[in-house]
């Protein structure tokens, strides 16, 4: 066993002479400094004045360690520069947030994976404001008494959908959970097969239903769905009707489906709620904009429905919640389960949704001011124009192992929203140059991905594609910047 001594502190093997500092020979002392004579390095002063200096000392204890076992193992003894710049590198890594900004230039806007929709300056300003200072989140200024978190939206929500009544949760999934809770636990919920919809991460409509208490009966078929199966479904234990728009596909051919208010006049002539999940939640006529027609919950709640659920962060463009919308008394109920002060959400959280829902109801600028909107509405020239800039610098960043093309694409909505419906858009398409091994491609995705900020594109027709739709012009020059990191073999 190698003997483990540290210079100046006057142990030596007897009989033997001390190694010197490279010295990693089998029964050589192993010649690294003591904890303290790497904390004094000057280099390490600014790195303790950033990071404590209980960090900076156990950053150096792991590295000195891992060294120890390196040696041991026959590695070389690092010389005092080395062992600097290792825990500065642990230090960097230590303090870099897990939650780190990517490029995303994978062709999907609303990307559930990448933090789906990105926030309005408006919005962050508003949370920014909300997180330095004390707010009235559930007290009533005027009255001096308690008030209602859902009050600071809830104007707004009713004036955008025509509902008298709303309340906000945590996401959308939670909007139906609670819902379902609320108004048909321990009875039967009617839904069309072809409506067993299953969101991302496998999170299935029939699993919501039941985690709710609700008996799920599973009216018509797959691609039809008539007012009868809705009707002949009906009896004593039935306590909802429920319409899930479709989620991540779509039906196309011979189908039908039967609308809003003939299922609003089902329930109703029942004395039933009808419940609406919209899951996307789009507030406008995505159709002035060029975009696929999306139902708006305004135009459910006016076909009777009761109630109607769908995201904050999806089409709508602003932040994680789930809005539930409709008559006073069904959101009176839904507001009293005392599952909703579980999926309650923060002052954050609000302060968003307020200041995205105040930029819907100014009905100014929409595109210029939701990130989203402008993302889904940018023109494929435009795009094929930022892929011009830019191919010149990643060009060489990969020749000539690679090459480089413009080529047009379509990027999708993403999220669930409007599935069938793609986007004119422009990728730089790379592809591999001369004799390269058969994963090139996928070892230059892993190098992407390993740039100082991560660039996510996608692998098609042995291809890898970044679509440019996602890459404001304000971060080109940074991402050009970014590329000279990438090393290729």
């Amino acid at each position: 066993m190698p003997n483990l001594a540290l210079p100046g502190s006057g142990e030596s093997s007897k009989g033997k002479t001390r190694g010197s500092a490279s010295d990693s020979s089998p029964g050589a002392p192993i010649r690294l400094p003591p904890v303290d004579r790497v904390l004094a390095s000057p280099q390490l002063n600014a790195a303790a004045a950033a990071h404590g200096t209980l960090q900076v000392k156990r950053a150096v204890q792991e590295v000195l360690a891992e060294n120890r076992t390196a040696i041991l193992a026959g590695a070389p003894v690092p010389d005092n520069e080395a062992l600097i710049s290792q825990v500065q590198l642990r230090l960097s890594q230590v303090s870099a947030t897990r939650l780190r900004p990517v490029f995303n230039l994978s062709g999907t806007v609303i990307h559930t994976n990448l933090g789906r929709a990105l926030l309005a300056e408006e919005a962050i300003d508003a949370v920014g404001d909300a997180m330095r200072s004390y707010t009235a989140l559930e007290y009533d200024v005027a009255s001096g008494g308690r008030g209602d978190r859902d009050y600071i939206v809830e104007d707004l929500l009713r004036e955008l959908t025509g509902a008298e009544a709303a309340t906000v949760v945590n996401n959308n999934a939670a909007a139906v959970l609670l819902s379902l809770k609320a108004l048909a636990a321990r009875r039967e919920a009617i839904i069309s097969r072809g409506e067993l919809i299953e969101i991302g991460g496998a999170f299935r409509m029939p699993d919501i239903m039941k985690a709710a208490g609700c008996r799920l009966v599973e009216v018509g078929t797959t691609n039809r769905t008539h007012a009868h199966d809705y009707e002949d479904a009906c009896g004593v234990k039935t306590g909802l009707i429920v319409k899930a728009h479709w989620s991540n596909y779509a039906i196309t051919g011979f189908t039908a489906m039967v609308d809003d208010a003939t299922l609003a006049q089902i329930a109703h002539s029942r004395g039933l709620p009808y419940m609406v999940d919209l899951g996307a939640g789009a507030l406008i006529d995505l159709a002035l904009y060029g975009l696929p027609k999306e139902p708006l919950p305004r135009e459910s709640i006016a076909a009777g429905a009761d109630v109607v659920t769908f995201s904050g962060d999806k089409l709508l463009g602003g932040p994680q919640a789930g809005l539930i919308v409709g008559r006073a008394d069904v959101i009176a109920k839904i507001r009293k389960d005392p599952l909703k002060r579980a999926l309650r959400v923060s002052k954050l959280t609000m302060a968003a949704l307020e200041a995205t829902l105040r930029i819907y109801a100014s009905g100014h600028r929409l595109t210029e001011r939701l990130p989203t909107l402008a993302l889904l509405t940018r023109r494929h020239p435009d795009i094929r124009a930022a892929c011009e800039r830019i191919s010149g610098v990643l060009k060489t960043a990969v020749a000539p192992t690679f090459t480089v093309a413009i080529e047009d694409c379509a990027s999708q909505i993403g999220s669930g929203s409007m599935p069938a419906e793609r986007l004119s858009s422009a990728a730089l398409v790379l592809r591999p140059g001369g004799k390269v091994s058969g994963r090139a491609i996928e070892r230059l995705q892993d190098r992407f991905r390993a740039l100082p900020t991560p660039v996510i594109g996608r692998i098609a027709d042995g291809a890898l594609w970044l679509d440019l739709r996602c890459l404001w012009p304000r971060d080109e020059a940074a991402f050009a910047q970014n590329l000279k990191a990438l090393v290729t073999p």
